[in-house]
């Protein structure tokens, strides 16, 4: 997902994306709607939260090693 697209999301939750990394503002949205703020965190590849809208991006982030 594109960083405009996850600011947008962060608006909608009244959270101001200010100057935060792409995976600090996912972890924000994540703990607003009451989830695990796990983003970046599935270094082994396997996750159980199937239904997460993060998933794809998630996996990609804990490949390149980006901080979570």
């Amino acid at each position: 997902m594109k960083m405009e697209e996850v600011r947008s999301i962060a608006r909608s939750h009244s959270i101001s994306p200010g100057k935060l990394s792409k995976t600090e503002l996912i972890k924000c949205i994540q703990a607003d709607e009451g989830n695990f703020d796990c983003f970046a965190s599935a270094y082994d590849g396997e996750c159980d939260q199937m239904g997460c809208r993060w998933r794809e991006d998630c996996f990609a982030a804990a490949c390149r090693g980006e901080p979570s």
